[in-house]
């Protein structure tokens, strides 16, 4: 429809948003338009001031709306341990649970320089890194390149347990977890 091309452009948008089809775009877009403008602008407004004000923390590259993010600034976290996470929204869902209360750092790559940050934030009084990373042959990877480039400091390196989810049958895993699973089995 030619003549709706405002409305065409506001559901392809909401459809280039990561995990979201065509038909939740219709529906999103429509009720926006027709059923609730004042939330339609209050969403304008928000993202308009989220992509102004929020950027990446110099230190551990979490969101802040400052230089530095309130993790970081955060006397009372435990700054002996460092989670390294794939990317900041990581740090919402462990944040949200209360599963960690020590510092971060997000690995979006392993250029010299993010490294050189991992370092500095290393140096002071960590004695522990975990590693918060999606279970891959690719992330072991990482993990070895990682341990290698900070095995001049007195750190132990750890990672988030692997293996069988609570709730799931053994016929909806996939082999590398199952795998994993049995050679971290436990006694009870």
């Amino acid at each position: 429809m030619k003549r709706l091309e405002k409305f065409n452009n506001l559901v392809e948008a909401f459809e280039s948003i990561p995990t979201i089809g065509r038909k939740s775009a219709l529906r999103f877009a429509y009720h926006l338009v027709l059923n609730d403008t004042f939330l339609a602008m209050k969403l304008a407004n928000s993202i308009e001031s989220a992509v102004k004000s929020i950027k990446k923390c110099q230190v551990c590259g979490a969101l802040s709306e400052n230089e530095i993010c309130e993790i970081c600034l955060d006397e009372d976290r435990d700054s002996t341990k460092i989670c390294i996470v794939e990317n900041a929204k990581d740090i919402f869902i462990l944040e949200e649970n209360k599963l960690f209360n020590g510092k971060y750092f997000v690995l979006e790559n392993l250029e010299k320089e993010s490294i050189e940050k991992l370092k500095n934030m290393v140096k002071n009084d960590t004695n522990e890194i975990i590693f918060a990373l999606t279970p891959s042959l690719s992330n072991d990877a990482v993990i070895l390149f990682i341990e290698d480039k900070l095995k001049k400091f007195d750190i132990i390196f750890t990672k988030i347990a692997q293996g069988v989810p609570t709730g799931v049958h053994l016929e909806n895993i996939d082999m590398l977890s199952l795998s994993k699973a049995i050679d971290s089995r436990v006694k009870i």
